[in-house]
């Protein structure tokens, strides 16, 4: 999905493209950070503008910063993915329920994701994933590193369908990694200029064979308890908190 103004920012895509040389410990010097903070969420937003602008996806903007109303929505966490100090890349993670249906993928594509909701279903919907080309280059785990924190999500909430919302070209790595398959076909979300195609997979079903092929999707209840934990949580998060900790 994107990168930024001259050379600093690369795309999701260009970043799923590039073959991990394998270290022995990938989340050694990782630090996931939960962007709660304006000032924190703001250097994410300028990350994201760079992003989309260098890749093509958005025209430019005088705020050169890339936010909607989801940011805000009490469903959805943003984390940085910072190295040494530094951020190196982001992700937004949306989580939706039969009583919370707020999230890109979920009014994009309504009509295939309202009937699995209103089956009570659990879903969570990452979206936003972009990276800092140059980093990106001295970490070639980054982009499994910061995909991962969807994969955590679904375990932390219980999911019964984790997302990808990708363009088709880049397809082959979500199902190669999490073996998701194609859901809806591509279409243009409001902002972005080149349209994105819905995939999908049954978290249950497939979980523990992902965790034999990449072991570094799993992790511990403490991870994600202090990934998903909000110093304060909104009052509308409730159920789902309920949710993660049944």
């Amino acid at each position: 999905m994107v990168a930024g103004v001259g050379e600093s920012e690369m795309s999701a895509a260009e970043a799923v493209e590039m073959v991990p040389e394998r270290n022995a410990d990938p989340l050694e010097h990782v630090d996931y950070r939960l962007a709660e903070t304006a000032e924190e969420k703001d250097e994410i937003y300028r990350l994201r503008y760079r992003a989309y602008l260098r890749e093509g996806a958005i025209l430019p903007s005088e705020s050169e910063r890339v936010r909607d109303h989801y940011d805000d929505a009490p469903n959805t966490w943003i984390f940085g993915v910072h190295l040494h100090g530094e951020l190196y890349s982001s992700i937004r993670v949306s989580v939706l329920t039969s009583d919370c249906r707020t999230s890109p993928s979920a009014d994009m594509y309504g009509d295939v994701l309202h009937p699995e909701l209103d089956q009570g279903k659990i879903i969570v919907d990452p979206t936003r994933f972009v990276a800092d080309p140059e980093k990106a280059k001295k970490f070639h785990e980054l982009p499994y590193v910061t995909v991962r924190l969807g994969w955590v999500a679904c375990g932390h909430f219980n999911a019964d369908l984790g997302l990808a919302s990708v363009r088709p070209e880049h397809r082959a790595f979500y199902r190669r990694v999490f073996l998701q398959q194609p859901m809806a076909e591509p279409r243009l979300f409001p902002g972005l200029l080149k349209p994105v195609g819905l995939m999908a997979a049954d978290y249950p079903a497939i979980r523990e064979r992902v965790f034999q092929r990449f072991p570094l999707m799993r992790s511990s209840a403490f991870e994600r308890r202090m990934l998903f934990q909000r110093s304060q949580p909104p009052r509308q998060a409730d159920k789902l908190a309920i949710a993660a900790s049944a």
